[in-house]
């Protein structure tokens, strides 16, 4: 039979291949046709998520530059039974990987979309880190390689398996069997061999030959990438373990136990968390299964979180090597939704009093009130912090009576843990009746009073002098003999005994501390030197280098990202520190909600000296060190108090104050040793001992294994005019 085809009939037939065509393309991975328009969608990439919290249960590896479309499920297809929410995030924060794809995808299975989205990017030669954001769940991270359409390796590595051990007459492993895994590469050569056991367990990193113990039939996937990122086709390898001969005739004992927040009725709130366990004196524990209510029994691997609220059983049983199986046990508990929780913060209210004169400046001191009010869960304290310092407890209304222009912002928490916004008042206080502004020895408003380091707990109440009780103790005075310092501290304590400031109790509490603080001793004698204290002659004495810009202010205190964009710095250059205590306090004053990013140099080498490095900015970033100051809880990894490509501080070690508020810091390098306190509390140590940098040393660098210079000068960063950084009271000990 012959077929006649009618031009008609066959442009129809080509128009239906071609598009065939374009979907295999699109659903198969990059592929770049001769004269194919680039600009279109190339290549689909799918992440998929499930119960687990530790892991993607799919995620790829390689991808082709170009337009490509993400897919990220997280639904009860891919395997989300409990309604665990989880994120895909690429990361944009670390210049090791590329930033310029701002994904960050939020899905679970009661989302409007099914906990199915889909996107569209564009991928750029390089890798991106891809990760989860929701805490608890930082082990959900990969690294995504993608490379230019038609690079010189593309072939993935070849792989192999073998399986050893003593076999029976059946060709079953008699008590275990030794799976031994290769791979070889022609191209870039192997990178990394991984494998799993089962058709759903984990992908694990390949070192060492995989012993299975467990009786019944295994299955072990393997694969291989190579260094250009090309990953080899999934293969598996199925054996049986049997037990040896054995008389044991006795199950396992086994025992489940539920944890978790329960109410007054006994139900769990939330969520319940079932923990089985299982023992067997004679072959041991080959296997443990669980099942919910009537479910499948599947194979208990870590603790089961239950969410669904409702009455459930958890049924589990135990088999041995000898194949003998528990009888089945359950255990029975009921789940809640957890209460309406209150989400509306106190509202809070300020009133200022006290005798006024002609411009509105109140004469001598003037007196605050607080008040705080919550419908809710009722009010659970108030605070409010004065010209930037700490937050302290508000108790009853408070006099300010130093001279000048003030702030107070001021704020409440309510029982359910809600804390609102920081509203501020300001007022000056005017000298009235022949009263002179307080002359104190040292600025010192800090919470409590630290001696030297030594934290007393006592609170740094003002005194009748309008100075602090910090501010009395001149612990960064020069001292010539420690006895020296504590017969001055036990005068100002008796002082301050006799005016009811302290009590007893708090008088050898402080005595103690300075005691304990080592002031005077030798090796400490030296006081501390003002680089910055204020004025205009020590402002002047410090040099700007690169972009941004620092201003004077007329409070004493000097403030970053003023004037002008750019990456720049504020440096001493009168002298280089070896060994030193460096202390300041520094404030964030960022516009806005967000908070500024800044950081404070040491020992770097002089930076109009370095020929190889033209912008003198980066000198100080290159071949000295960052003590980062950040508490944004987004944006760079490195957050106040770490050291800057070398050692991680995240917000809950930086103990983060509210935004606005002054913060002590010091910064002690001691040989390769370095310390940072943040208001008295030690939050990062690191040995300088080497390690990788984001930026290499330099030929002629004397700790070219990252040990960097043993003295330099000191610097203070500015990122631009969006981070803005105030700082004040910077000076220094040398050891």
């Amino acid at each position: 039979m012959t077929f006649h085809r009618s031009p008609n009939t066959l442009r129809l037939w080509t128009a239906l291949v071609a598009a065939l065509l374009t979907v295999v393309g699109l659903t198969s991975g990059a592929a770049y046709g001769r004269g194919e328009d680039r600009t279109t969608v190339q290549q689909v990439l799918t992440w998929t998520a499930g119960d687990p919290i530790d892991r993607y249960l799919s995620f790829p590896t390689t991808a082709v530059a170009g337009r490509t479309t993400i897919v990220f499920e997280n639904s009860r297809a891919s395997g989300n039974t409990s309604g665990m929410p989880h994120t895909l995030t690429f990361d944009v924060s670390d210049p090791e990987y590329n930033h310029d794809v701002p994904l960050n995808i939020l899905a679970n299975p009661t989302d409007d979309q099914g906990g199915r989205h889909t996107t569209e990017v564009t991928l750029t030669p390089g890798r991106y880190r891809f990760y989860c954001t929701i805490p608890g769940h930082g082990q959900m991270q990969g690294i995504l390689t993608v490379t230019e359409p038609g690079g010189e390796d593309t072939a993935p590595p070849e792989t192999a398996a073998k399986v050893e051990g003593e076999k029976n007459a059946d060709g079953a492993y008699v008590g275990h069997a030794n799976v031994t895994l290769s791979a070889t590469d022609a191209g870039s050569g192997v990178e990394r061999i991984e494998y799993a056991l089962g058709a759903a367990g984990p992908w694990q990193p390949y070192t060492a030959p995989v012993m299975v113990h467990q009786i019944g039939t295994h299955q072990l996937r393997y694969r291989a990438t190579d260094k250009a990122g090309n990953t080899a086709p999934e293969k598996a390898v199925a054996f049986t373990v049997v037990a040896p001969p054995s008389d044991d005739t006795t199950p396992p004992e086994t025992s489940a136990s539920v944890s978790g927040e329960k109410d007054e009725q006994g139900r769990y709130v939330g969520m319940a968390t079932v923990t089985v366990t299982a023992s067997d004196t004679g072959s041991g524990v080959n296997s443990l299964e669980f099942a919910l209510g009537s479910g499948a029994w599947q194979a208990y691997t870590a603790p089961v979180m239950v969410h669904q609220a409702g009455t459930h059983q958890l049924r589990y049983r135990a088999t041995d090597k000898a194949g003998n199986t528990a009888p089945e046990k359950a255990v029975a508990f009921t789940v809640v939704a957890p209460p309406t929780a209150d989400r509306t913060p106190p509202v809070t209210a300020a009133e200022v009093t006290g005798s006024v004169n002609s411009d509105g400046a109140y004469i001598t001191s003037a007196k605050v009130t607080l008040t705080a009010t919550d419908t809710g869960s009722g009010v659970e304290r108030t605070e409010y912090s004065l010209d930037g310092g700490p937050y302290l407890a508000y108790t009853a209304p408070f006099l300010v009576d130093r001279v000048g222009h003030h702030t107070v912002l001021h704020r409440a928490t309510d029982k359910a843990g809600n804390t609102s916004e920081a509203k501020r008042v300001t007022f000056t206080v005017a000298e009235g009746g022949g009263v002179p502004a307080p002359h104190c020895p040292e600025h010192d408003e800090r919470l409590t009073v630290i001696v030297g380091t030594v934290d007393s707990g006592v609170p740094n109440r003002m005194t009748r002098s309008r100075c602090t009780i910090g501010e009395l103790i001149e612990d960064e005075k020069d001292w010539s003999s420690h006895a020296l310092f504590l017969k001055h501290v036990d005068a100002v304590l008796d002082r301050l005994l006799a005016d009811g400031v302290v009590d007893a109790r708090e008088h050898r509490t402080v005595y103690r501390a300075a005691k304990q603080s080592g002031i005077g001793r030798p090796g400490q004698t030296t006081g501390y030197k003002n680089l910055f204290d204020g004025s205009a002659a020590s402002f002047a004495k410090w040099q700007h280098v690169g972009g941004g810009s620092f201003a004077l202010n007329a409070d004493g205190s000097m403030t970053s990202g003023t004037s002008r964009a750019g990456l720049g710095m504020l440096w001493f250059p009168q002298r280089a520190y070896g060994d030193f205590s460096l202390k300041l306090r520094w404030r964030d004053d960022a516009p806005g909600s967000g908070n500024a990013n800044s950081g404070v140099f040491v020992r770097f080498p002089y930076v109009h000296e370095n020929p190889e490095e033209p912008r003198p900015e980066w000198v100080a970033i290159k071949y000295g060190h960052e003590i980062q100051v950040l508490d944004r809880p987004d944006g760079d990894m490195y957050k106040s108090g770490s050291v800057y490509g070398f050692d991680r501080v995240g917000l809950g070690g930086a103990g983060v104050t509210p935004k606005g508020s002054w913060n002590d810091c010091e910064i002690r390098v001691e040989g390769q040793h370095y310390s940072v306190y943040r208001n008295g509390v030690l939050i990062n140590e690191f040995e300088n001992a080497g390690g990788q940098d984001f930026y290499p040393a330099r030929a002629d660098d004397p700790g070219t294994d990252g040990r960097r210079y043993a003295s330099g000068y000191i610097g203070l960063q500015v990122h631009g005019t969006a981070d803005v950084i105030s700082y004040r009271d910077i000076r220094i000990r040398e050891f």
